[in-house]
């Protein structure tokens, strides 16, 4: 048995940090001597030690720790994986709030710079399959919105979801930073979804973007999709939160196995499951944004979507054929879609 001096000294943990985890129920001594109350670890408590210092240096939160200690091995390999994920994700998301902070505080402002706004449209359809229509789109002078609900209860939910965030298209935004009104709006949304609908069998996607007069404020979870026209490419600026794309991100699957997996529809986020994806967007004059539901992209390949983003037609027209070319294909689920476009306001 080693006296918790020594066993500090094995593991890099310092006897103060071992009494702690033995608090918490992470890293319990071997034996306590009932006399003096002294704490003797077993040799074989070393491996243990080593992997909740190690998780510790990852930044990993102590109730976290517990629930990886108690794992076997391959299956905590995969939750410290998807910890570093959110790490990742969470940093991105922090990287470009810093980026526009100091883009923000550097650039001079110019009092001849165009004002800009929005033009837009939204359309949704049952499609040609489903016998409900469970999506829900929205569009506003400044506000766009997508959501995609499942269960018995999955369009109320979806209603429930873009309804809780309405009050944002007004004249003026409530006071206080875009992004964390757009957190704050998202929480309420949450909660409208669970006042309507039974979270353990029903829930919704959201996607949205809030248009600030020069930049939009971005939220996503789920797999409905956010797209960017500009200068003739289309981007996706949203990461679907499904088990088809954590097996492309792991390079376990190719985009072009991913549209035939069996498993393509498995969310691994929802509306009030996992904090979503939030982020600041800067807008260009000419920029044509695409919100929509997967039954869109699930049958409509990318290179058609951008086709008819790129020709002439307004966003209602655009938003329309987009929707006319799912149900062409055989339109298996519902399908929303919000076209809008950033113009310079008239004088």
């Amino acid at each position: 048995m080693l006296t918790i001096g020594a066993f500090a000294r094995a593991s890099r943990l310092s006897p103060k940090a071992l009494r702690l985890y033995d608090e918490l129920d992470l890293l319990r001594p071997a034996r306590v001597a009932p006399d003096t109350g002294y704490r003797y670890y077993a040799p074989a408590q070393l491996e243990q030690a080593r992997l909740v210092a190690w998780l510790r240096r990852l930044g990993m939160p102590l109730a976290r720790i517990r629930e990886v200690c108690a794992l076997e091995p391959p299956a905590a390999a995969a939750a410290i994986r998807a910890h570093w994920a959110d790490v990742e994700a969470q940093t991105a998301l922090r990287r470009d709030l810093a980026a526009f902070l100091v883009e923000h505080l550097s650039t001079p402002k110019r009092k001849d710079t165009p004002m800009l706004e929005l033009r837009y449209y939204a359309h949704s359809d049952r499609g040609l399959v489903r016998p409900a229509n469970q999506d829900t789109a929205y569009a506003g002078a400044r506000l766009l919105a997508v959501a995609d609900g499942f269960g018995p209860a999955g369009g109320p939910a979806s209603g429930a979801a873009v309804e809780a965030l309405r009050f944002l298209d007004t004249d003026e935004l409530p006071a206080g930073d875009v992004l964390n009104v757009l957190e704050e709006a998202v929480r309420g949304a949450t909660e409208a979804v669970q006042d309507v609908a039974d979270t353990a069998r029903n829930g919704t996607t959201l996607t949205a973007l809030l248009w600030t007069g020069s930049r939009l404020a971005l939220v996503h979870v789920g797999d409905s999709r956010a797209y960017l026209l500009r200068d003739g490419g289309l981007f996706r600026i949203t990461h679907d939160h499904t088990v088809v794309q954590s097996l492309i991100d792991e390079g376990r699957l190719t985009p072009e196995e991913a549209t035939s997996h069996p498993q393509r529809s498995l969310l691994l986020k929802a509306l009030g499951t996992d904090a979503p994806d939030i982020a600041l967007r800067d807008a260009a004059a000419g920029d044509r944004y695409l919100l929509c539901s997967d039954g869109l992209p699930g049958v409509v390949p990318d290179a058609v979507i951008r086709t008819v983003l790129s020709g002439d037609r307004t966003p209602d027209e655009a938003a329309r054929t987009l929707v006319a070319e799912a149900n062409a294909r055989g339109g298996p689920d519902n399908v929303s879609c919000v076209v809008a476009d950033v113009v310079e306001a008239a004088a």
